[in-house]
């Protein structure tokens, strides 16, 4: 049975799960987590009243395309094997691929910037840079890599920064195991590039030069809590005086017997010297106590628009938790829908909220809810 409080859902989409889900000019985008399906693009200019418009493929087996971002009648989406398919088909190219959506009922692929290994995973855009998660050449792992997309035609890459470790045919060696070592999530604000690395931990880059990317900190706590790190998230105003940044642990992949991934409060003021102060944890959930995968933390909103952040966590839904107090985050609505058709649980995957205050949430195997706060 739905549970919902603080909230009203105004409307849900049928159609497949997704990784990502982004809106842009009245157009909702869903990256699709699990092929043949690539991207589906749904008209939400009445978000009561969701229009699918169409639905781009892929091109290959064994691949996915599940992060999509728009920016000006650009969208970009990633092209990665998954690693449960059962090996990609033959003429695979991973990388990122490009489409003029100026249309967006007819979507036009215009180029594909290509790359070795997997591909690109997890990725933030800009309009004229893309920060990437993303296999290269000569890396061990996915690495951070900007590329220039001002001619879409011709991108170019800015800048890379890797883990140190990471550049085997530098002859470097790693420190945790290699299935560990990945980046997962960068994201701008400023010259600053905020970057999740798995069960690295995190670092904190400084791109003012962006051909020389120049790491400020790196810090690490996944060695204690077992779960890997997410997203890290730069709050765009100060809170009590500080520069925060949140930092999400997803309940997936965990080294060890442990509890739930939760959401870190951290004091980056220093950018030098960061320090974790705080947490925010479900009520139920210890987070000292083992739970089934998936129950805890996975991915908050990227674009912050007041001290009410919307997170999806997993099988738990919709969470909006107030850091106003960064002290003492709270939580002030939630939604934890019914499991999809043919399911057992959700599985809350990604949320995204619009200028109007509209919430999207997609789940990761089936179907969107539309949302407005109460």
């Amino acid at each position: 049975m739905a549970q919902i409080s603080g909230l009203n859902e105004i409307a849900y989409v049928d159609c497949k799960g997704g990784g990502q889900i982004e809106v842009a000019d009245g157009i909702a985008y869903v990256g699709h987590t699990e092929g043949p399906e690539a991207t589906t693009v749904i008209d939400v200019k009445d978000p009561k009243n969701p229009i699918i418009l169409t639905t781009i493929m892929c091109a290959h087996g064994g691949v996915h395309a599940h992060k999509v971002h728009v920016k000006d009648g650009l969208m970009l989406t990633n092209y990665e094997s998954i690693g449960t398919a059962g090996g990609r088909e033959e003429g695979f190219a991973p990388g990122l691929n490009i489409y003029d959506v100026s249309n967006p009922s007819e979507p036009k692929h215009i180029n594909q910037w290509k790359t070795t290994g997997k591909g690109v995973h997890r990725f933030t855009y800009d309009g004229q840079y893309a920060y990437l998660s993303t296999t290269m050449e000569g890396y061990s792992g996915r690495i951070v890599v900007i590329m220039d997309m001002s001619d879409p035609l011709s991108p170019s890459e800015a800048g890379r920064w890797w883990w140190p470790g990471q550049w085997t045919a530098g002859g470097e060696e790693l420190d945790i195991p290699a299935p560990h070592m990945l980046c997962h999530h960068p994201i701008r604000m400023g010259d600053k590039l905020y970057v999740s690395y798995w069960h690295a931990g995190w670092a904190i880059l400084d791109i003012s030069d962006i051909a020389n990317p120049k790491c400020l900190s790196r810090m690490s706590w996944t060695r204690t809590t077992g779960v890997p790190t997410h997203t890290c998230l730069p709050i765009p105003f100060k809170l009590k005086g500080m520069d925060i940044m949140l930092v999400a642990d997803e309940d997936v992949a965990k080294t060890k017997e442990c509890g739930p991934a939760f959401l870190w409060v951290v004091n980056v003021s220093d950018l030098e010297n960061p320090m974790p102060f705080a947490s925010f944890q479900l009520d139920g959930l210890e987070s000292g106590t083992p739970m089934p995968a998936q129950t805890g933390c996975h991915q908050p909103v990227e674009i912050v628009r007041s001290t009410e952040i919307p997170v999806a966590w997993f099988s738990n839904g919709l969470r909006i938790v107030d850091i106003a107090d960064p002290h003492a985050p709270k939580e002030v609505a939630s939604f934890v829908p019914d499991a999809p058709k043919g399911f057992d649980k959700p599985l809350a995957n990604d949320v995204y909220q619009d200028d109007q205050g509209v919430i999207y949430l997609i789940d990761r195997r089936w179907g969107l809810h539309i949302l407005e706060r109460q």
